[in-house]
């Protein structure tokens, strides 16, 4: 795999239109700007690795379009050193922008398929995540690594996992989209009482799904 100035040249365009649709987080922007996209895709998706739009990767899943992950990264609010539960690793794109931001990752994936082929490739560029082949809706509640600082959901869920709130830690920030054909971007921050859910619009996500699938 090449990153050529090609390449870079068009991440820059990237990043200037998420600039201009409203993603503020220089941060996430430079995280988006460094991590080479067509890296998480077929090369034959090569020439559409820098549009915003979502693509069709292994296993039948998607990456999101950048606009999400950037999206998604700035609600989360991530600091340096957080743990931060990653529910769908995927391609891993949104595992590498978690890496960049200077987060502890554990991420989740159902998918063998997925995880035999994400996980290694993680590694190889050189982010330290800790991956896990298992059901996203149970979060990591036996590995001694909860309660986590933050919790981001890459896939639609109908509901809000009960597990997943349990494993978030009093003040920590959970990012999901919720519903069932559409879903709404929610932003959870857990408190003493009831949380507080902010929305932030409509989305469209493949489903969150129960189980692993080998």
């Amino acid at each position: 795999m090449q990153d050529t100035y090609l390449h870079k040249g068009k991440r820059r365009n990237m990043v200037q239109a998420l600039r201009e649709k409203g993603i503020s987080d220089e941060r996430v922007l430079q995280a988006l700007n460094d991590i080479p996209r067509h890296f998480y895709l077929d090369p034959a998706m090569n020439a559409l690795a820098y549009e915003d739009r979502a693509l069709p990767i292994f296993c039948e899943q998607t990456i999101s379009q950048p606009s999400t992950v950037a999206f998604q990264s700035q609600l989360l609010e991530v600091k340096p050193n957080m743990k931060v539960l990653e529910i769908g690793t995927g391609s891993g794109y949104q595992t590498a922008v978690l890496c960049h931001l200077g987060a502890q990752v554990f991420t989740i994936e159902r998918q063998k398929g997925l995880y035999d082929k994400t996980k290694p490739f993680l590694a190889s560029q050189g982010f330290r995540a800790r991956c896990y082949l298992g059901d996203g809706y149970k979060g990591l509640a036996d590995s001694g690594y909860a309660p986590f600082d933050r919790i981001i959901i890459t896939c639609g869920a109908p509901y809000i996992p009960q597990p997943l709130m349990d494993q978030l830690k009093m003040g920590g920030i959970m990012v999901i989209p919720v519903g069932e054909q559409q879903q709404e971007m929610l932003r959870i921050r857990k408190t003493d009482g009831e949380p507080e859910i902010e929305t932030f619009g409509n989305c469209r996500f493949v489903p969150m799904l129960q189980g692993r699938q080998f």
